[in-house]
């Protein structure tokens, strides 16, 4: 199963623009280096706190224990990767990756100003071809980062193939609200408060614009679900929090 997105092999989208698939990864960098400096507070607004449940919902999920070794892909200002850090322990990893350097740098700034060093490694990459040894995580997580990304499903293959046997990956990501009421009060919120409050306190509505866009044009769960199982996930489910605004996908390779 395909990205239900993509239109052809030269073209995909940017929100619901249809661009070059060689400069998408360019333009979503742009994003993510205006917005990045307000990046946690924009969090905090648009979600009303609540993405704080969410991600909390992941740990609790996630079974990891002391000395185990995480990646934390598309990772950003580190709100997983700081719990993960205290979960693994001195002799665990984790790994805050992101193709974005200016995401890294806050990132990094934030966790060592929380104090959490020494078992975090800060690595630049592109979820498409990560920079790993095949079998080498116990877990990966992806926080809504992977609707960002060019080619899913490439990017799907990549994080089965550095997943040790046994392994999980679990997907936090904006998703497709269960209700039509619901949906409607999404739609409304997304395109009409959000870029004002983009606009207000990043000075950058045309960012938020574009992530509200994505989100609309980010596959469902069950079509996720099945593009997890295709490069190879098994055992996989999804969990959705907030009426289906956000889900969790789960799967395993074993």
């Amino acid at each position: 199963m395909t990205d239900k997105t993509a239109v052809d092999n030269e073209q995909t989208h940017f929100g619901f623009k249809q661009v070059d698939k060689d400069r998408k990864a360019a333009m979503v960098a742009d994003v993510f280096h205006s917005v990045a400096a307000k990046y946690d507070v924009m969090n905090d607004l648009m979600s009303m706190g609540i993405h704080r449940l969410w991600k909390r919902f992941t740990i609790d999920c996630s079974g990891v224990r002391p000395g185990q070794t995480v990646l934390d892909l598309a990772g950003g200002t580190g709100d997983l990767t700081a719990k993960f850090s205290r979960l693994v322990g001195e002799k665990g990893t984790v790994v805050l990756a992101d193709i974005n350097d200016a995401m890294l740098k806050v990132g990094r700034e934030k966790l060592r100003n929380l104090g959490v060093v020494g078992n975090v490694q800060y690595v630049q990459a592109n979820a498409e071809e990560l920079p790993f040894p095949d079998n080498h995580f116990d877990l990966i997580t992806i926080a809504f980062g992977l609707r960002n990304v060019t080619d899913k499903d490439k990017a799907l293959a990549s994080m089965y193939r550095i997943l040790k046997p046994g392994g999980r990956l679990l997907v936090l990501e904006f998703s497709k609200p269960e209700h039509d009421w619901l949906n409607k009060v999404y739609d409304m919120y997304s395109f009409h408060i959000l870029p004002k409050m983009g606009q207000l306190v990043a000075n950058d509505a045309e960012s938020y614009q574009y992530l509200a866009e994505s989100i609309r044009m980010h596959p469902d769960q069950e079509t996720l679900k099945g593009m997890m199982e295709a490069v190879g996930f098994e055992q996989t489910s999804y969990h959705n929090l907030t009426g289906g605004i956000v889900a969790l996908h789960r799967g395993f390779k074993f």
